[in-house]
Parts: C-alpha cells; sequence; structure tokens
C-alpha cells in the first residue's frame, strides 16, 4: 500500500482500531507525510468571545463520574464559568509526534529526552504517535526552535484556547458530544493501555477537526496554573510537586474519562503514569 492509502486507513472510520493501530505502525515505517518536521498541520479557529469553563456544579460532575475517586477540589478548579475574548488563531491537528521532536533535538542536541524512548533512542514504529513524557520545560524549548527554525510565532497554547478548539462554540462535554464513547479517544477505557498513532481515533475529532484532543497523551498549555477570574485557588495534590503547577489538558491512555472532560484542568504529578504531551498554536487563520 502507499503513504496515501495508509493514512486513509489510519483515519478511516472504515476499519476498527486495530486495523488502523497497525496501518500507523506501517505509515510511521514508510514516512508519515502528515507530520513534516518543520510545517505542523493545524487547523484554525475564528476569534470569538467565548464561555470557557465549568457552569455546572461540582457535585453534578461527582455524580456523572461516580466510582472514578474524584474529589471536589479537582473539579472546582473548572469553576466559575468565564467570558474570554479569543483573537483568530491556529492549533494542531495533531499532537506533537516523537518524530516531529527527533527532528527538534537532532537539530539542537537538546538533552530533554523523553522518558518514553527506550535507552534514550525512539523506536522507528513509533514515530508517529504522540511525544511522551516531555517537561513543561521541554514543550516550550520544541515550540521556540521550532519558531527560531522557521521564522513564524509558534508557541503553546492558552488554556482557553485548547479548551474552545476541544468543545467548540456548542460547549461539549468531549470533543464529540456530551456523551463518553470509548472507540472516540484513547483513555483506560479503551483498553489498549499505551499511545497510538495520532489520529487514530478519528471519530473523536473536536468541531474544528482536531484529533487526539481527549485521551492518547495529556497536554501542556501555556502558563501556571491560576484560578479563573473569580474563583478560588485550589491547591491540592499537584501543588505539592517539585516544579509549577503546568496546567494539562485532554487526558491520556493511562487515565481515565473524567481527565478526557474539555473542561478538565489537570497537571504533571510525580509518577510514571502522568504521559505529558502537547500541541502547538500560531495566531492569525493563514
Amino acid at each position: 500500500m502507499s503513504v496515501d492509502q495508509w493514512i486513509a486507513v489510519v483515519e478511516g472510520v472504515e476499519d476498527g482500531i486495530a486495523e488502523r493501530i497497525l496501518a500507523g505502525h506501517f505509515l510511521a515505517m514508510a514516512g508519515d507525510r502528515r507530520l513534516d518536521p518543520l510545517l505542523p498541520v493545524t487547523q484554525p479557529v475564528p476569534g470569538a468571545e467565548v464561555t470557557i469553563g465549568l457552569q455546572a456544579n461540582v457535585d453534578e460532575v461527582l455524580r456523572r463520574y461516580a466510582g472514578l475517586g474524584l474529589r471536589p477540589e479537582w473539579i472546582e478548579k473548572e469553576r466559575p464559568a468565564h467570558r474570554v475574548r479569543l483573537d483568530d488563531y491556529r492549533i494542531g491537528r495533531y499532537p506533537v509526534s516523537h518524530g516531529q521532536y527527533a527532528a527538534f533535538i537532532a537539530d539542537t542536541g537538546y538533552e530533554g529526552i523523553p522518558t518514553a524512548w527506550p535507552q534514550g533512542r525512539l523506536p522507528d514504529f513509533l514515530s508517529n504517535h504522540p511525544v511522551h513524557t516531555v517537561s513543561y520545560d521541554d514543550a516550550v524549548a520544541y515550540t521556540r526552535w521550532l519558531a527560531a527554525t522557521t521564522g513564524q510565532p509558534w508557541r503553546l497554547p492558552t488554556e482557553a484556547e485548547w479548551e474552545y478548539a476541544a468543545r467548540g462554540p456548542d460547549g461539549r462535554e468531549f470533543p464529540w458530544g456530551d456523551d463518553f464513547l470509548p472507540d472516540h479517544a484513547n483513555t483506560v477505557e479503551s483498553g489498549l493501555f499505551a499511545s497510538t498513532p495520532v489520529g487514530a481515533f478519528v471519530r473523536g475529532a473536536s468541531p474544528f477537526d482536531c484529533l487526539d484532543m481527549a485521551g492518547n497523551v495529556e497536554e501542556w498549555v501555556s502558563g501556571v496554573y491560576q484560578p479563573y477570574p473569580g474563583g478560588r485557588r485550589v491547591d491540592d495534590d499537584l501543588a505539592t510537586c517539585p516544579w509549577p503547577h503546568h496546567v494539562a489538558r485532554g487526558g491520556s491512555f493511562t487515565r481515565c474519562r473524567d481527565l478526557a472532560r474539555t473542561r478538565r484542568r489537570h497537571g504533571r504529578f510525580a509518577r510514571d503514569i502522568y504521559v505529558m504531551g502537547f500541541r502547538v498554536a500560531i495566531d492569525g487563520l493563514e
């Protein structure tokens, strides 16, 4: 099969997830042209005044996700809902891949090698999986390299940009809608317990056609945690970590469906199950 045919399988809906993952492995070995190191595929998001955060009360969320061990303070971080003005921007259709990150390391000699690389080397068949685990500083270093190399102001998305791109104008609970569907995202519920080629969960596309915004790997967004306007500061277990509480979004293959909610504010804790990645953003629509 050709590269285009492998891509059609990976991002198609005719085959099951096992077939899409296998096609993704072949695509990685053949060269996944979706993932040019210097030309990220982006989706345009027109500027708008949008509502960010949780309008429901915390108890309602806890009831919906009973049995997952959620604490009220984790959900309290999402409150209150508030209005934010967003300018036009573009956001990565996919999270940054291992292969894209490897190009950055090869060009710069940067020492932030992902712990997901066995013996510090990237297996070729994983090159089109989202890069993990990288620190917030690693993600910022990558965007600065990309900006300097291309002459374009690439950066991490803000929290509001990420959330709006994931949930869309109608404020979805998950990128595809309000009900969790296990075959739409690579979370614990999928039963895979490993990363997957970017875009393989195509049914989980957001309203702006961004992929993997629920599951696969958690994604850093710019800045450190701050309470929303009018909200109270929550210093939960993430505040005890030996690094600033930078917020991550989107859930992962190691976490349950509650982390895949579009409003969920999370971060990195000092445990291996926190698999952190990122996607890029840039101002303007073109």
